[in-house]
């Protein structure tokens, strides 16, 4: 498939999904959480799952980038803006997933104003806070000096590089020079920054004693390296669709590819480790939510989902020579980012849907009330739309912003120095 029908391939398939979620978007907002399935049980559902697959893959994505501009590594230069708009548009669809979950979104302002700096989720939220500013500052350095040269040009593309300039003119050497240090300075600083908040989202789960299918040291861990292992898997197959890498990127896919294989050993071993404790320790509520993994209703999303599409196959395709080429590692790594998906549902349903109280889903008559979560169709048609959005904004990035293949070869090792 060339390159144009790829990109063409994304633009459809992001309109469709936004054409199907957005019922599900109105109805959200107009009827609450009336039409999901989630309840006093299972009080988490898709869209909390989703939304900590997006926040691991906007982390991924970032720490990749910080390869470029922070260590330098020549090999990853070419998907350094790329892997910084990756983090932008992923963190931006999480925060809508979570909003969607949330009784009163707009009053998330309150954990800012009045925070308790001994819960988690408050850290989280602070960390968020910065990064997702951080992440945007530092975009605009990357792209500062496209903008100025853009903004010379005449009609809408012209206009629009004016606007994202923000009255910024100077291109000198020495602006230039001043950009690369301000990047340096602020991927430095975003590196720890990310794996806080990336580890803090592990930290939330793995602080809640109640639940023995989270509660555990090796959680913010596990969390962090599942970050890296499926974003920089979205990096080769976004670099392989729009910086035409089944071609004359293909050496950067390749990287990638490889990189992301031995990430996704290191995160098979965390993962199998927090299993074999769980069984090992033979605590009755732990084995209880991993049996609910391995044989309980959500099995197939374990044994076919997340460890046949999302493990075995990629593993497969990244370790023969197959490896070799772009068009089966660009393959590999959409099923690793597909499978992640599948490790999200079964953190949070199964982790949930242990009874902690036996008896009580039989001492009250109440759809609210029952382990068997199954997202409703809404619930789906919204989080399809969200997955909708991303595509395009990938497509409306890559057709609107600078690309990095209208630089010189010198240009580009500027940037990165």
């Amino acid at each position: 498939m060339s390159e144009k029908a790829l990109k063409s391939a994304f633009w459809a398939v992001g309109v469709i999904l936004i054409l199907i979620g957005s019922w599900a978007w109105v109805d959200r907002w107009l009827n609450e959480h009336q039409n999901t399935d989630y309840g006093s049980v299972v009080p988490w559902g898709l869209w909390v799952a989703v939304y900590i697959y997006f926040v691991g893959l906007s982390a991924g994505a970032f720490l990749v980038s910080s390869l470029v501009y922070v260590f330098n590594i020549k090999r990853f230069e070419r998907v350094g803006r790329l892997a910084l708009f990756t983090a932008f548009v992923t963190l931006f669809i999480a925060l809508l997933s979570i909003s969607a979950d949330l009784g009163h979104p707009f009053r998330f302002w309150h954990v800012l104003i009045y925070p308790s700096f001994e819960s988690p989720m408050a850290w989280m939220i602070w960390l968020y806070s910065a990064y997702f500013a951080l992440v945007s500052v530092e975009l605009w350095f990357v792209l500062r000096h496209d903008f100025v040269v853009g903004s010379r040009e005449q009609g809408r593309r012209g206009t629009l590089y004016r606007i994202l300039s923000l009255g910024s003119r100077e291109d000198s050497d020495e602006a230039r020079a001043s950009d690369r240090q301000i990047i340096r300075i602020l991927a430095t600083v975003g590196v720890p920054l990310v794996i806080m908040f990336s580890g803090g989202v592990g930290s939330l789960f793995g602080v809640v004693a109640s639940r023995p299918a989270w509660s555990g040291g090796l959680f913010p861990v596990l969390f962090i390296v599942s970050a890296l292992a499926s974003g920089t898997a979205l990096l080769a197959l976004v670099s392989a669709v729009f910086q035409d890498g089944l071609r004359r990127n293909r050496q950067t896919v390749l990287a990638l590819g490889t990189l992301a294989l031995g990430l996704l050993l290191a995160d098979v071993l965390l993962q199998l480790s927090e299993m074999l404790v769980g069984f090992y320790g033979n605590e009755p509520d732990k084995i209880a939510s991993l049996e609910l993994i391995f044989s309980g209703p959500y099995w197939w999303v374990f044994w076919f989902w997340q460890l046949g599409i999302g493990t075995v196959i990629p593993l497969a395709l990244l370790a023969l020579p197959s490896r070799r080429d772009p068009r089966l590692v660009a393959v590999a790594c959409g099923l690793i980012v597909v499978g992640f998906l599948a490790l999200r549902l079964n953190i949070i349903i199964p982790g949930l849907a242990d009874e902690q109280l036996a008896g009580l889903t039989q001492a009250f008559s109440s759809p609210r009330i029952s382990t068997d979560y199954v997202p409703s169709v809404m619930e789906f048609s919204f989080s399809a739309g969200l997955v909708g959005i991303g595509l395009v904004l990938f497509g409306l990035g890559e057709w609107l912003l600078p690309r990095e293949r209208d630089q010189a070869p010198e240009e580009v090792s500027h940037v990165t120095a």
